[in-house]
C-alpha cells in the first residue's frame, strides 16, 4: 500500500503526517505517523526547511511517498508552486518550496498556503463535507481564509484570493503590517490583542487587575488565550479586547457574504477557542453587516489545528488524479 505526507509549515509549529492511500473519501484516515517540531529561537526559512525534512524524513520511515501535500503559512503563487513571502519568519521570498520536496522525495507535491489548505481539509474532511461552497477562516498569528466554489478552490489571478484578513473594517482604527489601518487581522488576530491588550494595561495602570494577575504582572506572558480567560473572570479590559477582535471578524464574514455568498463560514484558529461570547459577538456583528436575503452559517472547525494538514492529504491525493 502506497503513503501519502503531509507537511504543515506553521510560524512557530512545524507538523509532518503520514497516511495509508488509497483511503475512503469523506473520512480522515488514521494517521501512521504525526510528528511536530517547534520552530528555532529566532528561525528563518532554513531552519524551517532543515526542521521540515527531518520530520518527513522521520516519519517516512524509509518508505517512498506516492505524493506530498505542502501547507505553508503565508501567501503562495499557486500556479508557479512557490513561496511568495512569510510575514513572520525571515528568508522565504520567493522561494520554490514545491520543487525543493519534489527533488528531494522524487514525487508528485502540491503546496498552497494554510488557509487554502484547511478550505480544502473542512471541505473533504471536515465541517464542509456535502457542501457546495464554503469560506474556511483561520483566526491565529494572522487571519488567512480559502474559498471553495462548487468543489474547488478559487485561487485568483495571483493566488491571493481569500485574504480577508486584510480586508478594511475600520478606516480610522490602528496601523496593520501590510500597510493599511483597521484591517481585520489587526483588530482580530492573536498577537495583535495580545499587543494593544499590553498598551492598554500600560496606559491605564487602574484597568485589567485580573489579566494582570493572570500573566503575574509579565507583558510578555499576555496572549489571547489569557484575554480570554481574563474576559470569563469578568475583567472588563479584556472583555473589550476580546468583543473588538469578534465584532472585526464579524464584520469582515458579513461584507464576504454579501460578496461571496458561500454556504457557510468555517472558523478555525487558537483565537476562535475564545468561548460563547466571542462566537455570540461574530454572529451578530456578521448578521447585521450582511443583507438580509444573504443566508449563511458560521460553524466551528471539525478538524482543529490540523485542518491545513488534512488538507495537504487532499491535495496531495489530488496529486495523482491530476499529477500535471
Amino acid at each position: 500500500m502506497a503513503v501519502l505526507l503531509a507537511l504543515d509549515f506553521g510560524g512557530t509549529k512545524h507538523t509532518a503526517g503520514v497516511v495509508a492511500w488509497p483511503f475512503a473519501d469523506k473520512k480522515p484516515p488514521a494517521w501512521s505517523n504525526l510528528e511536530r517540531q517547534n520552530s528555532m529561537p529566532e528561525a528563518n526559512a532554513d531552519s524551517d526547511l532543515d526542521i521540515m525534512f527531518n520530520l518527513a524524513r522521520k516519519v517516512l520511515e524509509g518508505k517512498q511517498p506516492a505524493a506530498i501535500g505542502i501547507s505553508f503559512g503565508g501567501p503562495v503563487n499557486y500556479t508557479k508552486q512557490r513561496v511568495i513571502l512569510s510575514h513572520h519568519v525571515p528568508g522565504w521570498n520567493n522561494i520554490g518550496l514545491g520543487e525543493l520536496f519534489q527533488d528531494e522525495f522524487d514525487c508528485p507535491v502540491m503546496i498552497d498556503n494554510d488557509a487554502n489548505m484547511a478550505a480544502i481539509g473542512e471541505y473533504t474532511f471536515g465541517a464542509g463535507v456535502g457542501l457546495q461552497s464554503l469560506m474556511y477562516i483561520t483566526v491565529s498569528t494572522g487571519v488567512g481564509g480559502g474559498i471553495i466554489f462548487d468543489g474547488n478552490l478559487w485561487h485568483g489571478v495571483n493566488s491571493m484570493a481569500g485574504e480577508i484578513g486584510h480586508t478594511v473594517v475600520d478606516p480610522n482604527g490602528p496601523l496593520c503590517l501590510c500597510g493599511k489601518h483597521g484591517c481585520v487581522e489587526r483588530l482580530a488576530s492573536g498577537p495583535y490583542m495580545a499587543q494593544d491588550a499590553v498598551k492598554s494595561l500600560e496606559k491605564y495602570p487602574e484597568k485589567g487587575s485580573i489579566l494582570r494577575q493572570l500573566a503575574r504582572n509579565n507583558p510578555e506572558k499576555v496572549t489571547a488565550t489569557l484575554i480570554n480567560q481574563a474576559a470569563e473572570l469578568g475583567d472588563e479590559l479584556a472583555i473589550n479586547l476580546l468583543d473588538r477582535s469578534a465584532y472585526a471578524l464579524g464584520v469582515g464574514i458579513g461584507n464576504a457574504a454579501n460578496l461571496i455568498n458561500p454556504n457557510c463560514f468555517i472558523l478555525g484558529g487558537g483565537v476562535t477557542k475564545s468561548g460563547d461570547r466571542y462566537w455570540r459577538e461574530i454572529h451578530q456583528a456578521a448578521r447585521k453587516t450582511a443583507l438580509p436575503q444573504v443566508h449563511f452559517e458560521i460553524l466551528p472547525a471539525t478538524l482543529g489545528d490540523d485542518a491545513p494538514l488534512w488538507g495537504a492529504i487532499a491535495s496531495a491525493e489530488q496529486c495523482l488524479s491530476s499529477p500535471s
